[in-house]
């Protein structure tokens, strides 16, 4: 008898492994087959640990899977989209084309979920709801329109709708990070500046004078009773800072705290109009979306309040919705959430005259796209005036801190 270690999947698609005693490798996948489990690697458990029960083998499978992405990145998703574009095009039954996908795919997150989506399409299930299953990587949004296409039978123009949609995210994406990527950088790198200072240089400089025992001009002894600090409470500075990194991303997933933080978010100077206009870029392009694709005006405002990335924003759609509810008009319910300029409104108003609300929704978004470009290109036009002036202060302080106090020895050494 020999211990074989295996990995495999049970029939639920959830990944298991363990330790098998049998005579051979086959005998661990006829054992394996009678316990449901689709085994994917078998192999002789090598290198066992002593008194821990576990082979390096299960060891170096658990450590690799903490380092394993959790999440299906947007342009993962824009590729599965056209893939299935292509597919619902060309006619080719959806169970195996989504098990193909399945087996193509490099994430090992979207592979699982289209596996078990696989599943539950051979059970019976809705292409919609089997989507519906897994919101980690499919949002409402994405199900909607899938649902829409069902209905309609026209899978391949809600694909390619997600694409348009999923590719314009992307773009928005791309073009806040490179506004934001330089003065992220320059902050870093004047925080690390300012540490090495504290902890390196400053004391140098601090034991000469206390040798010399002159007197010390303020800008020296603000510079020396912050290196000390540092130095001495250095590990409780680390702690507060971690402990109020932690404190803070549990407090933004609770209801309230997120909702809070985001109606913070949106009052931060420079950047707060910026996140309102992308907020309502998202809103109004996949709205005018659903309304086209025929989904009924309550519930795209219900989809939509989920989509555009703020709680607070989310808040305002949904009393949207409410008031429609009421019988008031897109107009009605858009000039009393307060969301919109009176250019977006009389955009609204002329769609709801003409009955062609999606259109005008569609440019909407178009403007709110062109004012996210306009004030990042400012933003960046902004920052870099203000971190010339942080950082022209940081070098005065200590020029001032180190080279005062020499030019004092020597006028009094004259």
């Amino acid at each position: 008898m020999a211990d074989f270690y295996y990995q495999g999947r049970d029939g639920q698609g959830a990944q298991v492994e363990g330790i098998l005693s049998a005579e051979s490798r086959s005998a661990v996948l006829a054992q394996l087959k009678r316990q449901s489990l689709i085994a994917t690697r078998v192999e002789p458990a090598s290198g066992q640990l002593k008194g821990t029960g576990l082979s390096l083998s299960t060891l170096w499978a658990s450590l690799s899977r903490l380092f394993q992405p959790t999440t299906v990145s947007i342009d993962e998703l824009i590729m599965f989209s056209r893939q299935m574009y292509a597919l619902a095009r060309s006619g080719i039954p959806l169970i195996r084309a989504i098990s193909g996908l399945a087996d193509a795919t490099r994430s090992p997150v979207l592979a699982r979920v289209l596996r078990d989506i696989t599943r539950s399409l051979t059970q019976g299930t809705t292409m919609s709801n089997a989507f519906r299953g897994h919101p980690e990587v499919f949002g409402e949004l994405f199900v909607s329109m899938i649902r829409m296409g069902e209905t309609t039978g026209r899978l391949d123009s809600a694909f390619k709708q997600l694409i348009d949609h999923l590719e314009l995210e992307k773009d928005t994406r791309k073009k806040i990070v490179a506004a934001t990527r330089y003065p992220m950088i320059v902050t870093v790198f004047i925080l690390i500046a300012l540490f090495i200072i504290n902890i390196f240089v400053v004391p140098q400089f601090a034991s000469i004078f206390s040798k010399l025992g002159a007197d010390l001009p303020a800008p020296t002894l603000l510079l020396i009773a912050s290196s000390n600090f540092m130095i001495a409470y250095w590990w409780a500075i680390l702690g507060v800072l971690a402990g109020s990194i932690i404190a803070l991303v549990r407090w933004k997933k609770t209801p309230s705290g997120l909702l809070t933080w985001d109606r913070w978010v949106l009052k931060v100077p420079i950047l707060g109009g910026i996140f309102e206009r992308v907020a309502l870029g998202r809103f109004a392009r996949p709205f005018a979306m659903m309304l086209e694709a025929g989904v009924p005006l309550l519930q795209a405002l219900a989809v939509t309040a989920r989509t555009v990335g703020n709680e607070h924003i989310g808040k305002g759609i949904d009393g949207m919705q409410n008031g429609i509810e009421r019988g008031e008009s897109l107009l009605a319910t858009a000039s009393s959430s307060g969301m919109f300029n009176p250019l977006i409104l009389q955009m609204i108003a002329v769609g709801e005259e003409t009955g062609n609300v999606s259109d005008l929704l569609v440019d909407i978004a178009d403007f709110y796209d062109q004012e996210v470009e306009y004030d990042l290109k400012r933003m960046a036009e902004s920052i870099e005036p203000l971190l010339l002036m942080f950082m022209g202060a940081m070098v005065l302080i200590l020029a001032l801190g180190v080279f005062l106090p020499m030019w004092e020895l020597g006028s009094a050494v004259n």
